[in-house]
């Protein structure tokens, strides 16, 4: 009985510290990235199924519609195609005004039918790992209600095309409305770091990754800044649209960039991931950021105004 009671212990002790389920995150991911999707290029059918999963689960979690739209659906035209970011919003109490970004891209590269054998760029790590962090986020912060800033979730289409649904959308905002913005890219492969590791792009541009640092601390957890100096990744992902109107967007990612074989291809599957891994750096996200979106601290703005290159 003594030993029943101390395994009953162990595994509530266990589950109470979990942040998140682990298990919601990987079957986020398993359908995202399933052949069903056809590999989500934007104004496919594929994005199409995508965007109608990523609209349920809002739906789901109770987040309103932004900006007095009708739907979750931010729609517009580019390049003579039908796109859509999904957006989700959950008000914040005393600093509701204030309003911080959650954002991953969703598309992906869709169908080479020019391919022999697997023709569907399926894209578990990019980016259905990030997208499965912001459903996380957004299904924790919905249950708890502890935000004091107002909260947006958005999955960005097109941004293989260009950043095109960012771009969009910083376009349709006021950005002093807007203290922060965490995109998170492909957290499915451990980081060069190391376990428990991700990184940070454009770290010194303002003070975002300072304060994560400082509430990981104590934790197993730790953000660098980015490694990848020569590949100009501030600028090839969806922060940049934010950061360039001067909000103080970052993206966080783990992906070992330099040695990643299934980066842009069809081997890019779930069962190449790090399960684990994901939901560490989904709980690391929520926990370095928590001081920001209670409302406590204020990240700078970007210190230099930014040209896209």
């Amino acid at each position: 009985m003594k030993k029943i009671l101390i395994l009953f212990l162990f595994l509530t002790g266990y589950l109470q510290s979990q942040i998140i389920s682990e298990e919601l995150v990987k079957s986020h991911i398993k359908i995202l990235s399933s052949d069903e999707m056809e590999g989500r290029k934007a104004g496919t059918a594929g994005i199409e199924k995508a965007a109608k999963y990523i609209e349920s689960e809002f739906e789901k979690m109770g987040l309103a519609k932004f900006s007095n739209n009708d739907s979750y659906r931010q729609n517009f035209k580019s390049q003579g195609l039908e796109l859509f970011n999904i957006v989700g919003f959950l008000e914040g109490k005393s600093k509701a005004k204030e309003i911080v970004v959650i954002s991953a891209h969703y598309d992906h590269l869709g169908i080479d039918q020019k391919l022999i054998g697997d023709k569907i760029f399926n894209g578990a790590n990019d980016n259905a790992s990030g997208v499965s962090g912001v459903l996380a986020i957004a299904d924790y912060y919905s249950k708890k209600r502890t935000n004091e800033r107002s909260l947006l979730f958005i999955a960005f289409t097109a941004e293989e095309m260009g950043l095109i649904g960012s771009n969009y959308f910083g376009t349709t905002i006021q950005p002093e409305d807007y203290v922060a913005g965490i995109n998170i890219e492909m957290i499915g492969k451990e980081s060069p770091f190391g376990p428990n590791t991700a990184w940070l792009t454009g770290f010194n541009r303002t003070t975002f990754g300072q304060i994560v640092q400082k509430n990981l601390l104590g934790s197993e957890f730790q953000l660098f800044p980015d490694p990848y100096k020569d590949f100009d990744l501030f600028y090839r992902s969806d922060n940049a649209a934010l950061a360039k109107i001067g909000i103080p967007a970052h993206t966080i990612s783990t992906s070992p960039m330099d040695q990643d074989l299934d980066y842009h291809k069809v081997t890019d599957e779930f069962n190449t991931l790090n399960q684990h891994n994901i939901s560490k750096t989904i709980e690391a996200i929520i926990i370095g950021t928590r001081s920001i979106i209670m409302g406590k601290e204020t990240p700078s703005r970007p210190r230099v105004s930014m040209q896209m290159k």
